[in-house]
């Protein structure tokens, strides 16, 4: 098998586009086995143009998934681990006095780069967040006045352990609401374990797998024409409408004391564009809208305090909504 990326022409129809994206799954289950739905779910964000918030324990993979994904898409990679200490200027770039031409250079931070792994982003402190936040939402940086504009495609992948919160930054509900996705990232099976075990075992690197073997399948413009194809994909109104009925059923559900906001009707809309993609559809159904509707909605909504006590999870409660929002036939 060449390492030679895919050619593609300067348009895609859907067919080619569907191609190109499940070859790009093909490859990263590969390296991170026993993780498909995540694997999904932050297909998903790429092709919709969005960023994923991933939590999971540690040592389940999720930084070897980000690699792996800038591997297959020759991207550019670049890793932050989030500390109480860094400053916003570790993350954005800050000017350095050149003393040969007695002037101030620009010096790019990491923020500069096509896929950003922004490891423990809850143990920033809130001002290092809100400069990562804003390069998310407005896809620019400020720096000594000057807007550098970000290269595309930008995802920013942001990992949180889910149980050590001593000494952590949670992120605010209008933060959160900056990521298109909330991935949760789980023990695999058994089976899946088993064979990850013996795969990472024959690997000369100490308890992950090489993502080396793993072939480039397409360039990074070739993901803003994935993500342009898919944008195009048709969506009936009442497909639209459920999306929508969806999101503003969040706001007067009983079990729910915060609702979600419009932003998760286009984040549902966009990431049901990129799973019709994904999965070879022509058009969008309810249910790509309602593949995606935990990811797009668990972190965009609080639950209510009675339902905390009784151990009730966000997740469940959500589901309940999913099964009596009627959704309309196909």
């Amino acid at each position: 098998m060449s390492d030679s990326p895919v050619d593609v022409s300067n348009t895609l129809d859907t067919g080619r586009a569907t191609q190109l994206a499940q070859a790009l799954r093909t490859e990263l289950r590969k390296a991170v086995i026993g993780q498909d739905a995540v694997i999904d779910d932050v297909l998903t964000a790429l092709i919709a143009g969005g960023h994923v918030l991933l939590e999971g324990v540690p040592g389940l993979g999720k930084t070897l998934l980000v690699r792996a994904l800038a591997r297959c898409f020759d991207g550019d990679f670049a890793r932050i681990q989030f500390t109480p200490d860094l400053m916003p200027s570790d993350v954005t770039g800050h000017a350095v006095y050149d003393l040969h031409t007695e002037q101030f250079k620009l010096r790019k931070g990491p923020l500069f780069t096509h896929l950003l792994l922004a490891d423990e982003i809850n143990r920033a402190p809130a001002k290092t967040q809100a400069a990562l936040l804003e390069a998310m939402q407005e896809r620019q940086v400020t720096l000594e006045g000057e807007a550098l504009p970000i290269g595309q495609p930008f995802m920013v992948l942001a990992t949180q352990n889910p149980i050590e919160q001593e000494g952590t930054y949670p992120l605010p509900e209008a933060e959160l609401d900056r990521f298109m996705l909330k991935v949760r990232m789980d023990y695999p099976e058994a089976r899946q374990e088993l064979e990850m075990v013996r795969e990472v075992t024959r690997s000369s690197r100490a308890d992950m797998l090489d993502v080396q073997p793993l072939r480039t399948v397409l360039q990074a413009d070739d993901v803003l024409l994935l993500q342009q194809v898919a944008s195009e994909l048709p969506l009936d109104e009442q497909v639209l409408d459920y999306a929508v009925r969806l999101a503003r059923t969040t706001r007067t559900w009983p079990g729910l004391a915060l609702g979600a906001g419009p932003r998760a009707s286009i984040a549902l809309v966009r990431g049901a564009r990129a799973r019709a993609l994904l999965r070879g559809g022509e058009f969008v159904t309810p249910d790509d809208i309602k593949g995606c509707a935990l990811a797009v909605l668990r972190h965009r909504v609080r639950i209510a305090p009675e339902l905390d006590i009784e151990g009730l999870e966000v997740d469940q409660v959500l589901t309940q909504l999913l099964d009596q929002v009627p959704a309309p036939r196909q």
